[in-house]
């Protein structure tokens, strides 16, 4: 705490805690049901509002079994930090010990992804491997077995350097999952509760689930509040498959924050520590954590989201507060929990809410299919009920509403989506708008699991031409272009998305292959680049070049 600093605020009332809850339920609808925890002072206690399920009187309570999503990955780092401080393991173990010779873990240039990359988010390794391709989008990850794990593997080629950033990675933290329970010779459930559950005493947290929790459970809903499918990820377990309890979340929290007599006390205070900046204004990255660093306050927390919930964990070392919100409604939580940790943080406003227009659903035929927005991630179009869904590979289905026969919005994320047509007058692609930009995806016909875009040939530039345009590039504000030059060839990265291979078709203009967009570089008089256009689905968008 810095000198001079403001005295810590106090956690709300359970009075205040409620009336935000009424309020983001019965008038913004924004979840059918929440639960927060708090631990302050070494008591705790439990607020809660709203409905089990639509429909239902039932009221959630501290014993309500919800879906915790990305908040497994603080436990699988846990489990892991744990080994280190047992002697088992080493930080810098590389993975492909834990999972033997029959395993190919892609390198780079001599290096090996070891398990405290895996842990941090700096392996190298996409947010999804390009092979998921769920049958149910759904339930995304239900169907990726063990041995598509390990065929993407062998078959990856990382695209930057080991350990040279942060980008989040499901598919890294579930690796890292997979590959401690393998070394163990157990599955990754068994790991974690005889390595942290059984010795916290947290009976109430696991991944399949008892009849006594089944009856527990909350009805997870879309951000329409419309009942949503479960997920399962038997292979990507170590990523998002935990349920808890909003009591068992608390005693998680007590034992990071060592209010108790805790075998794994060690262990969680080595996972509080930054190891990595994070990219994000203020973040920091622990082992698992994210760290926060706002108001003289320092927040260790997480996040979590699956179809139809949202979770947040989030605790001050410096007061031994901590905080748990969980909610059976698949929009974010972040603001409240960080709202109740010190009120400077504002709660978010809700979206205006928009009103859509009467549509013959027979329309909707000719929308549904696959969408391909770049190599391995599809925007997946359904019908039910004559109500149109679209649903990002490894994200939840939400629904469109109708503005024109054409064009669509989201409700409760910013975000439209317009169906385009050929000369023929078929449907043949979409364009989702968000954040400024315009992400074109076209339809796959059936059979066909991908597209190449941009011609066959390429041209030759010299590295020293390529190496005038690495650099930061400004799309507007958060939003940047990222080139970087690797062995001779190009690459670029929007900020929150992968960094992808961009060919030459003269001196200054670039295409991608696996997304229908180009890249023109404008250049000063040293010829060096001042600035890029990005063209994407009919739009261009200048942005300057930032100093380095």
């Amino acid at each position: 705490m810095c000198s001079g600093a403001e005295p810590v605020q106090p956690i709300p009332s359970d009075t205040e805690i409620r009336r935000i809850l009424v309020e983001r339920i019965d008038e913004e609808a924004r979840s059918i049901g929440i639960v927060v925890g708090v631990v302050e002072s070494g008591d705790r206690r439990v607020v809660s509002y709203g409905r089990l399920h639509a429909g239902s009187e039932s009221r959630p309570n501290g014993d309500t079994v919800f879906e915790i999503g990305s908040i497994t990955k603080v436990f699988t780092s846990t489990v892991l930090t744990n080994f280190v401080a047992q002697g088992a393991l080493a930080f810098e173990t590389p993975v492909q010990d834990l999972l033997g010779s029959d395993v190919r873990v892609p390198t780079r240039d001599g290096s090996e992804i070891t398990l405290l990359h895996l842990a941090t988010h700096s392996s190298g390794l996409p947010r999804l491997p390009s092979n998921l391709d769920p049958k149910d989008p759904a339930n995304p990850y239900a169907d990726y077995t063990v041995d598509q794990l390990h065929a993407f593997l062998a078959s990856h080629e990382l695209t930057r350097d080991i350990g040279e950033r942060v980008e989040y990675s499901n598919l890294g933290v579930g690796l890292l999952g997979h590959a401690l329970a393998r070394r163990m010779g157990t599955d990754y459930e068994t790991l974690v509760s005889t390595q942290l559950l059984e010795p916290l005493g947290m009976v109430d947290t696991s991944i399949a689930l008892t009849p006594l929790l089944r009856d527990r459970l909350a009805v997870g809903h879309d951000r329409a509040l419309e009942p949503a499918a479960n997920w399962d990820l038997p292979t990507l377990a170590g990523a998002g498959a935990l349920r808890s309890t909003t009591n068992d979340l608390l005693t998680f929290v007590e034992a990071n924050l060592d209010l108790g007599d805790s075998p794994l006390q060690q262990a969680m205070a080595e996972t509080h520590v930054t190891q990595r900046p994070f990219p994000a204004p203020n973040m920091e990255i622990g082992l698992g954590w994210l760290i926060r660093s706002e108001h003289d306050r320092q927040i260790i927390w997480h996040n979590g989201g699956t179809g139809g919930y949202r979770s947040f964990i989030g605790f001050d070392l410096a007061s031994r507060s901590g905080v748990v919100v969980l909610s059976n409604t698949a929009t974010s939580v972040d603001d409240l929990g960080f709202h109740l940790l010190d009120s400077r943080f504002e709660l978010s406003t809700p979206p205006p809410q928009r009103t859509g227009i009467e549509m013959d659903p027979v329309i909707y035929d000719e929308y549904t299919g696959r969408y391909q927005l770049a190599k391995g991630i599809l925007a997946t179009v359904t019908q039910e009920n004559e109500r149109l869904f679209v649903q990002l590979t490894g994200q939840p289905r939400l629904e469109m509403i109708p503005e024109s026969e054409t064009s669509f919005f989201l409700r409760a994320v910013e975000a439209q989506v317009s169906f385009g047509r050929d000369d023929r007058g078929t449907v043949d692609h979409l364009v989702i708008h968000q954040n400024g930009l315009d992400q074109r995806a076209v339809r796959l016909a059936e059979g066909v699991d991908s597209v190449v875009y941009g011609p066959t040939e390429t041209v030759s530039v010299p590295e020293t031409t390529l190496q005038r345009y690495v650099g930061r590039y400004a799309l507007q504000p958060g939003f940047d272009i990222t080139v970087t030059l690797n062995e001779g060839q190009l690459w670029a990265q929007v900020t929150g998305q992968q960094s992808i291979e961009i060919f030459a078709s003269s001196e200054t203009e670039f295409f991608y292959r696996v997304v229908d967009a180009r890249i023109t570089f404008f250049v000063d008089g040293d010829g060096s680049a001042s600035s890029l256009a990005l063209h994407q689905a009919g739009r261009t968008l200048s942005a300057r070049r930032l100093p380095d």
